[in-house]
C-alpha cells in the first residue's frame, strides 16, 4: 500500500501491479480490492498481473489468459459468464 501510495503522489495516471495479493491476509486483500475500485472509477489506468482470479475479475474491464508467456485467451467483463468454463479449464479450477 506504501508503494502505491508513493507512486500516486507522482501524479502518475497509469498503474502497473504485479502479484499484489500474494502473502497478504485476506482483509489486506479485501482493502486492496477496494482502493483500486476507487481508482478506477477516478479515471486511472490499472494494469494488473494476477494469479488470483477472484480478486482479479471484478475489477477489470478485460481479462488476458497466459499459458506458457502466450495469451491465448482476451475475455471482456461482459463475456466472463459465457465463457466460465472455459476458464475453468485454463484455471484449473
Amino acid at each position: 500500500m506504501l508503494a502505491m501510495a508513493r507512486i500516486l503522489r507522482t501524479g502518475a495516471n497509469m498503474l502497473l501491479l504485479d502479484e499484489i495479493t500474494e502473502g497478504l491476509a485476506p482483509v489486506i486483500v479485501e482493502t486492496l480490492g477496494e482502493v483500486l475500485v476507487k481508482l478506477k472509477e477516478k479515471g486511472l489506468t490499472i494494469v494488473l498481473v494476477e494469479q488470483n482470479f477472484h480478486f482479479a475479475a471484478p475489477l477489470a474491464d478485460r481479462h488476458y489468459v497466459m499459458e506458457h508467456g502466450q495469451i491465448v485467451e482476451e475475455i471482456s467483463a461482459d463475456e466472463l459468464e459465457a465463457k466460465q468454463s472455459m476458464l475453468d479449464k485454463y484455471l484449473g479450477v
